[in-house]
Formats: C-alpha cells, sequence, structure tokens
C-alpha cells in the first residue's frame, strides 16, 4: 500500500461531539482534512465548521470508495454515530495522529 498521505480513503467530519457531519472521499487524505481545516474552499464544511476527523477508512480502488461513501450519505444519521462511536467512542479528532504518522520500514 502507499503512504497514507495518497490513499483513498471514506472520511467523517463533525464540527464536534456528535455535532454537524459531513462524510467525504478523497485520493489524498491528508491533504484533504488540511484543506477542510483552513477553509480553503466554499462550501458546507466551511459554512458550518465541520472540520474534525472522527472517523476513516481506506478503500483499494476509488469506485469502492465513492460507493461506499454514497452507501454512508443515505444512511439514517444514528447509523452514522454508531459508526464513528464503534472505532472513536470519544469523538477525537484523528487528524494529529494522522499527520504524525510515518510508514514503518519493512523488516530485513
Amino acid at each position: 500500500m502507499v503512504g497514507r498521505e495518497a490513499a483513498i480513503a471514506v472520511y467523517i467530519l463533525a464540527s464536534q461531539t456528535r455535532g454537524t457531519l459531513y462524510v467525504g472521499v478523497t485520493s489524498g487524505l491528508l491533504n484533504r482534512i488540511v484543506q477542510h481545516r483552513e477553509g480553503q474552499h466554499d462550501g458546507f464544511t466551511k459554512k458550518y465548521g465541520v472540520t474534525r476527523l472522527v472517523w476513516f477508512e481506506y478503500r483499494e480502488t476509488m469506485t469502492g470508495a465513492i460507493q461506499r461513501e454514497k452507501s454512508i450519505k443515505r444512511w439514517p444519521r444514528q447509523w452514522k454515530v454508531n459508526l464513528i462511536e464503534r472505532d472513536n467512542p470519544n469523538w477525537d479528532d484523528l487528524y494529529p495522529e494522522l499527520a504524525d504518522w510515518t510508514p514503518t520500514p519493512p523488516q530485513v
């Protein structure tokens, strides 16, 4: 797998714990989250202050990621909350951990 900065991912942002949610897909998760956090694009996340990365998963293909994103967007809100709380019960902002990630060299 390529580094996280170039990986295909589906993600959920929140304005705060149990706040406004945004579901997105990207081929560059780190860069995309920075764009949201810095308000680089006018739109939903900038308007509502939705900048906290609370859930994400990597996908093998963009087609699969887009399908997953569309599926999650159709879910009732409580299902999205359950998905977040399954892996991130405290709604921690996952961006700092993701930004500090460095690949582990292969064992020889």
